[in-house]
Order: structure tokens, then sequence, then C-alpha cells
């Protein structure tokens, strides 16, 4: 572990919680790819299904690795049943290749922008929050990180507004890999992250049924976690799961620092500035649901 990358309190020039705050105002700007209409249409041009979201969700998040099966799309995805993976995975290729998945989801993002920032897309600020954020994603360690550095071996596209797309993809899924590695740290297998993380309240137990594990493999993980004493019986985190929790978080936080330290303080304080209202055009665009798996806003 490299010394940007553990320990605890402030990690070089950037604090862990600030790493939170990047993530907070970046994640929408990716997560408009899985939920923003002009993508569905270009994934339903593609041949897949655009009924529910999952059946494209799996590609265009997987396609960076190639043609990969559903063992290696499993793996690091993490809090997916297989079952679910498989069933999307299983056909994606023959639908259509990672190339062009890849091709549509530049189109569907450069559509999306340009819906919900109008003329703002080509502004010099974005411009220059793009060019921010690109430095930041350049300065990934990709090491043990699998969706980052497939991410980060794609070229940059030309146009800044899709540059802060891609920026923000690779940033977050570094972020992501290191979560990863946090709950297993934690001694939390896939299912376990999940009803530990509902037990603490980051989102409803509903909204994690939506990662495809059966009734009887949730209470399964509930009961593993209650004989470790995380949970009660109920389901409920007591206070050794909310500790085991915080600990999680806060090492992701550690793990995510290390790309922000190369841009200065005052960078870093420019671009939450440029990011703000680009943030805001994005909740408030209503593509994004209110409640998420990824805890943010409740944890």
């Amino acid at each position: 572990m490299s010394q940007h990358e553990g320990g605890t309190g402030v990690v070089g020039s950037v604090e862990p919680a600030r790493a939170r705050q990047l993530w907070h105002l970046l994640e929408p700007l990716h997560a408009v790819l899985y939920y923003a209409p002009e993508v569905f249409e270009e994934a339903a041009a593609l041949g897949f299904d655009t009924k529910e979201r999952w059946p494209s969700y799996f590609p265009f998040r997987a396609a960076p690795l190639g043609a990969v099966d559903a063992g290696r799309v499993t793996s690091a995805f993490y809090s997916f049943s297989p079952r679910m993976v498989a069933e999307h995975v299983d056909v994606a290729w023959d639908i259509a290749p990672p190339e062009a998945v890849l091709a549509a989801r530049l189109r569907g993002i450069d559509r999306a922008y340009r819906a919900m920032f109008g003329d703002r897309v080509d502004s010099p600020e974005l411009a220059e929050a793009a060019a921010l954020a690109r430095r930041a994603a350049e300065a990934v360690n990709t090491a043990g990180r699998p969706l980052a550095a497939a991410n980060a071996a794609l070229e940059w596209p030309e146009a800044p507004h899709l540059q802060l797309w891609q920026a923000a993809t690779i940033l977050r899924e570094h972020r992501g890999d290191g979560h990863l590695a946090a709950l297993l740290v934690a001694g939390l297998d896939p299912t376990e992250s999940l009803v530990s993380f509902a037990a603490i309240g980051a989102a409803s137990v509903e909204r994690f049924e939506s990662r495809g594990w059966s009734e009887a493999e949730w209470t399964a993980a509930r009961e593993r976690l209650a004989a470790r004493g995380l949970v009660d019986a109920d389901g409920t985190a007591t206070e050794a799961g909310r500790a085991l929790r915080h600990r999680v978080e806060e090492h992701t936080d550690q793990l995510a620092v290390a790309p922000w330290q190369s841009l200065a303080p005052t960078e870093i304080d420019r671009l939450v500035e440029l990011l703000g209202d680009y943030w805001v055009a994005v909740l408030s665009s209503g593509l994004l649901p209110s409640e998420s798996t990824l805890g943010i806003g409740k944890v």
C-alpha cells in the first residue's frame, strides 16, 4: 500500500472527506448513463431491451473490460447476484460487441448532457472543470482496480463535456474498486455488504433487493451478521455493526484520495465550485432515483 492509499486522517494535502465530497459531486454526472432516455435510445438501437434498465446497465458498465463472461463481471461488480449478472451478460456481447457499446454510451451521454446543460455544454467553465477532473483521472493508480483500469485505458474523447463524463467514470470506478477492498478487509461478502448497509439505513431493503439476491440468501446473510453481533434479529445494525460500516466508509475515502493529490488545494476548490451548477442540473432533471444503493447523503 502506497503512502497515499493508507493510514488515517489527512493523507498528503487532501483529506479523505474531500475525496468523498468530490465523489458526491461527480457520481451524478456519471450515473446519467444508467437513466437518461437518450442513452436508453442508443441501447435500444443496438438491440438491448430497455423496458427496464438492467439489460443495458450491465453491458454499458462492463464494456471497457471487453467481451468478458458473467463470472468476470460478477467479480468486478461484487454485490450483484451471479444469477442476475449471468441473465444479462451471457447474451450481451451477442447483441452488440463491446466496441459498439462503448461508442453508443458516448453518443448517449453527449445527447443527455446537451439536453440537460443546454448552451453550458460548450462553456469555458465546463471545459475548465473537465480539464481539472481529467488530470485527477489520469493520476489514478489502477493496480488491483479492474474497472478503473479498464476505463482509464480507453481513448479520451475530444469534446470537453465527454471528457468530464469519462473522468467522472474513471474516478468513480477507482473509488468503487477501493470500496470492494474495504469490504473484503471488513469480512463482508457480497450479500452481507448489502444487508449491513441496509441495516444502518443507507437505503431501504427494497432498494437493495434490486441486486438480485433471493429472500433466502438475504436471510442467511443477515443470520451470519447476527452471529457476528453486527445486526439484531430484525436486521437493524448494532453498535458494532454501525462501527464496522463506518470503518468501511472511512477506509473507502482513504483509498480514494490518491488521484486528487495531482491537484493543488486551490484547484480542488475551483473544481468544486465549477461542478456545482452541473450537479444541480443533473439532480433537477429528475432522472436519478431519490434513493440509491450507494448511500449518498445517508452515510
